[in-house]
């Protein structure tokens, strides 16, 4: 009889136990009842806790009330290798190893939505894996000059493609409970003088172009955290601003995340506290090296934000309001019982890393070189297969079915995972285009001859300066390679950028638009004296000037293609892949050809010594940059001022061919058969622009507005149909400040490119 005694009372006090736990612990309770019982129970100081850092990489939780900290780190292309504590110095872990993802460039480059949500799955779950509740990326920063050293980081220079691309990934990795922190909000599009730049532009270019995806990847993606970006916009930080976080982010989306801080981009208490920043992180460094004496209790959102609170100067809802956003963020990810488990450097990984390599390379030459080679073959170079190396051998009077193959260039061995700034990675396994080319040139051709020349040196990949490079050795390794070069049956010149200071590295542009480190120079004197073909394939975040582009065979510009690098080229070099890939930036012949340019300064980089008044702290921005082009930026500017680009925007070649049928209006749709004619199966991204046809107000001819990449066998024909959604039509009105719809006839552009206006229709919105 006691003992049923006490066993009833032991069950009393565990239903007891049960009812009095906390709420924010119940994890099937309504997410805002959770938050306002954890609000409920923390003190002002633990309030302020969780709004600041604590480490170079995490925020703190509420460990008294069993609340977790957040653990943050540097992704978007794979997670940044583990820091000391309090310092940016490496832990010199062994088991922080991982895969480098290609950049997200390359995953524009492949306008394949199914990738990107492959891309954020794999990745996130590497970030799961190590412990992190939040990725600090991606990037969806419009390319609006061929020079940010950044760029590789963004999906370039068209806002809808950039948003669309971005929307799964988010989607993707959210889902397995890891945090996307989406960056730099807004207008972060230089990194000269990025801590002091004041970014001048219209409404309307705001609107259209600049907000345009971090909206879509607002509403359609509902990402948790979003990164301020360094720079200025109407005199004021973007990490603490009030009319782009109050105003538009939180206001007129309704979002309800949170806003982190650039590492350093907060500069001051009051408007920390009072106009938009949620989580401040990095303060009193200069965002990478430069430290302070003063502590994390000293920050911004720290102590001086306590001490306004407890002298009554801000109300507690000010607060409040805050901790509400960090906890929702917290209960989404580090206490997320949902949140996977993960895995590291997993063959899955590897496969989606390469896949997305293969589809991100865009091919841009293939044909006969401009001049007669001996030993060059009529009709087009690529792909390598065994009868087209076959055809090199007996074109170069090869007996014996021998060939000669020569290598060029510093990007053939170069490890192009490390450098970059905050991109940087730790990689397990890096394949280089030398090893996985010449395997596979071997298993087609046994009796190929592969020499490797270096060609140029670049330096070290180092974040804050430029490493000198003795130019007798590169005089020395240019004589090197031509040379060889005379020698070869075929050349593979493998070069671009890479990501050292002042190449696409992060705080520092570059210096002009030709490739660096003299290749243009040793290019032209390769294919002058070369007898043999060459092949060009390049690598980097941003276009380039192609002064040799007549004397090479074939182009393939790869962006940064991660751990998987040399076997996705190989792949497609030697034709097991069909390259698929489609340019997200306009390359174009010259530097001054881009619609900024001819703005000259004031429009990139900026100026200094304007007379500004201060901001409501005081403060006077170094630099004025004014976006005179406006809306037309990129594709946009080039066809309204009637200049042909060297590869337009969505261009990209493919083994195979494709026919476009004449598209059909039907409704609100619009749909077009597309046959691939050629002789290999291959994919081919369809993409729609609309124009208005006599608007109300100035608007671009046509502008990109959805697009679907399919897949075709060889004879196969497949159906492609748009619907036309009215909002994509809007567009924000000068006259009237708001977003407007205009009725009439549209014209409607299914191609295969921005430049291709083979196949169009009207469309009448009434």
């Amino acid at each position: 009889m006691k003992r049923s005694f006490a066993l009833v009372a032991t069950l009393l006090l565990c239903i007891v136990a049960m009812a009095q736990q906390p709420k924010y612990l119940d994890v099937n309770a309504p997410m805002e009842e959770r938050i306002d019982d954890a609000l409920s129970r923390m003190t002002t100081h633990e309030k302020i806790k969780v709004l600041h850092a604590q480490s170079k990489f995490t925020s703190a939780g509420v460990p008294r009330l069993g609340i977790r900290q957040l653990n943050m780190d540097d992704g978007p292309h794979g997670v940044r290798e583990e820091l000391e504590w309090n310092t940016w110095m490496p832990a010199r872990w062994t088991n922080d190893f991982i895969v480098a993802f290609p950049s997200l460039t390359c995953l524009a480059a492949t306008w394949n939505r199914d990738l990107s949500a492959t891309y954020g799955n794999a990745v996130s779950e590497e970030f799961a894996f190590r412990e992190k509740d939040l990725m600090l990326g991606p990037g969806v920063n419009i390319q609006r000059t061929p020079y940010n050293g950044r760029a590789f980081e963004y999906m370039g220079e068209d806002p809808l493609l950039a948003g669309e691309m971005c929307v799964p990934y988010i989607q993707a990795a959210q889902k397995n409970g890891v945090g996307c922190c989406l960056k730099h909000f807004v207008l972060n599009d230089q990194e000269i003088d990025r801590f002091n730049v004041n970014v001048n532009v219209s409404e309307r270019a705001l609107r259209e172009i600049y907000l345009a995806p971090f909206k879509r990847a607002v509403e359609k993606a509902h990402v948790w955290s979003i990164m301020g970006s360094y720079n200025l916009w109407k005199g004021d930080h973007c990490c603490h601003n009030a009319e782009l976080l109050n105003g538009i982010l939180k206001g007129e989306w309704n979002w309800d995340g949170a806003i982190v801080s650039d590492w350093g981009g907060t500069t001051n208490t009051l408007q920390a506290a009072t106009d938009g920043l949620d989580i401040e992180m990095g303060s009193y460094t200069d965002g990478k090296l430069k430290e302070s004496e003063y502590t994390y209790d000293d920050y911004y959102l720290a102590r001086p934000f306590e001490k306004l609170i407890n002298d009554g100067k801000l109300p507690m809802s000010v607060l409040d309001e805050k901790v509400r956003r960090v906890l929702r963020l917290i209960f989404r990810t580090a206490m997320n019982p949902s949140k996977v488990i993960g895995s590291q450097c997993s063959e899955a990984h590897y496969d989606a890393c390469r896949q997305i390599g293969e589809e991100g390379i865009v091919l841009l030459k293939n044909g006969p070189a401009a001049k007669k080679r001996k030993g060059a073959v009529k009709e087009n170079l690529l792909p390598l297969t065994a009868e087209k190396l076959s055809a090199l051998a007996k074109a170069a009077g090869k007996a014996d079915g021998s060939l000669r193959v020569l290598i060029v260039g510093e990007n053939a061995t170069r490890s192009l995972t490390q450098g970059g700034g905050s991109s940087e990675l730790k990689t397990l396994r890096d394949v280089s285009p030398l090893e996985a080319i010449s395997e596979q040139l071997k298993a087609l051709c046994p009796q190929v001859q592969i020499e490797h020349a270096q060609g140029y040196a670049s330096g070290r990949p180092l974040y804050d300066r430029v490493d000198a490079v003795d130019p007798a050795e590169n005089v020395r390794l240019a004589e090197e390679a031509v040379a060889k070069a005379r020698e070869a049956d075929l050349v593979l010149f493998i070069g671009g950028m890479n990501k050292n200071n002042r190449q696409d590295c992060e705080n520092s542009d570059r210096e002009g638009y030709d490739l660096s480190f003299g290749q243009n120079e040793l290019i032209t004197r390769i294919a002058s004296q070369s007898s043999g073909s060459l092949v060009v394939i390049t690598f980097g975040g941003n276009p380039y000037a192609m002064p040799w582009l007549a004397q090479a065979s074939a182009l393939l510009h790869c962006w940064y293609l991660g751990s998987e690098s040399g076997n996705a080229l190989a792949n497609v070099l030697t034709g097991k892949v069909n390259p698929s890939g489609k340019l997200p930036v306009t390359f174009a012949r010259n530097a001054q050809d881009y619609p900024f340019a001819k703005y000259g300064e004031e429009a990139y980089p900026g100026i200094t010594g304007v007379k500004v008044e201060p901001n409501s702290a005081g403060e006077t921005p170094n630099r004025q940059v004014y976006y005179k082009e406006d809306i037309y930026m990129g594709y946009r500017g080039f066809e309204r001022d009637k200049v042909k680009p060297l590869f337009p925007f969505g261009f990209g070649l493919s083994y195979t061919s494709f026919k476009y049928s004449k598209p059909v209006v039907s409704g609100n749709s619009v749909s077009i058969d597309v046959t691939n004619t050629g002789s290999c199966a291959g994919k081919e991204v369809v993409q729609l622009y609309i124009g208005k046809q006599k608007p109300a107000e100035d608007r671009p001819r046509k502008e990109l507005k959805d697009f679907r990449k399919i897949q075709l066998q060889p004879g196969e024909t497949k159906t492609v149909t748009f619907n036309i959604d009215s909002s994509e039509l809007a567009y924000f009105s000068t006259k009237s400040n708001q977003w407007v719809t205009e009725k009439g006839k549209y014209r409607l552009y299914l191609a295969s490119s921005s430049a291709d206006e083979g196949q169009q229709a009207d469309y009448v919105l009434n």
